[in-house]
């Protein structure tokens, strides 16, 4: 099982986007912890909303105070739904977070259910609670609970492999060329997108960019692209690189089949909607094109793989 541990300030987007799944019919909650009780067991994102304000009102000086945390097991194991509650209650206990309100959803929309859960990192009194070691604490966790429950063991290479896939290019970090082809190969499983804007929209949250290029190769125009580094302004950070040094689906061709087969899949996705709802609510509380990317990649849009 492999665990995902998203930070943001933004509590509304995290809970809008997982409960659009469930009025979608395309996941459920099944645990409200410490969450304020409805008459019919059925919630807005008002409602939820509610059971986390104190904790946001006493909230002192962390930005990053909301938590959504996402438990995938190997698409292999069959996990009822007591079992999800079972393990999403120990997760939140052993990490750190037992005694906090949280909601866990259930996403359905994939072959591979998951859940998803959405709390905050700050107590009631408005105190964070220590993140330390926090990878290291989930990484171990989650090898308990794949003993207790009988789940398939995670790989490190599947570890290793998630790590490299959300991890955005650091160009101090050296090696930039391997940085760039270990995000790059991996987008077309993760990601759909359906032009080259959305491509670089995307890669930019990775501090990447790309530049279409044209020239004359024996008496014909060729198109190809450019991959270029960025810093955390999205300013050029380093020389660029050919696509073909990454592989043939780094490449334009590769890429506009992606984009074609990326249209006909989105055209009438249940996920549609949750994608607009996620990027209304950005459009609405953001000034500037930076804040609306950090948005939605806080809002889990732009790498949490697990739709």
């Amino acid at each position: 099982m492999i665990a995902k541990i998203g930070r943001s300030s933004n509590l509304y987007g995290a809970l809008s986007y997982n409960n659009l799944k469930v009025e979608k019919e395309n996941g459920q909650i099944l645990l409200a912890h410490k969450i304020i009780e409805t008459p019919n067991g059925e919630y807005t994102v008002a409602q939820l909303t509610q059971s986390f304000e104190p904790y946001l009102i006493a909230n002192r000086n962390t930005e990053y105070h909301t938590l959504h945390i996402s438990l995938n097991p190997d698409p292999k194991d069959k996990v009822s739904d007591d079992k999800f509650r079972e393990i999403a209650e120990q997760y939140m206990r052993e990490m750190g977070y037992g005694e906090q309100p949280f909601v866990v959803f259930k996403h359905t929309d994939i072959d591979r259910s998951h859940i998803h859960i959405v709390s905050v990192c700050v107590d009631e009194n408005g105190v964070k609670i220590s993140d330390k070691f926090e990878k290291m604490r989930s990484m171990k966790v989650c090898r308990e609970l794949e003993k207790q429950h009988h789940l398939v063991p995670a790989t490190n290479k599947e570890h290793q492999q998630n790590d490299k896939v959300f991890r955005p290019v650091d160009y101090r970090a050296g090696d930039v060329k391997s940085q760039i082809a270990s995000v790059v190969r991996h987008l077309p499983n993760y990601y759909q997108y359906q032009t080259l804007g959305e491509y670089n929209a995307l890669l930019s949250l990775f501090h990447i960019t790309t530049e279409k290029v044209e020239g004359e190769l024996q008496g014909k125009m060729k198109q190809g692209l450019l991959y270029i580094p960025l810093n955390e302004k999205g300013e050029r950070a380093g020389h660029p690189f050919k696509a073909s040094l990454f592989g043939k689906n780094a490449g334009l061709p590769a890429l506009e089949l992606h984009f074609a087969k990326c249209k006909l899949a989105l055209k009438d996705h249940p996920t549609k909607q949750t994608l607009k709802a996620a990027i209304n609510i950005a459009l609405k509380t953001t000034v500037d094109e930076s804040k609306f990317k950090k948005k939605l990649s806080r809002a889990g849009h732009s790498g949490n793989g697990t739709a």
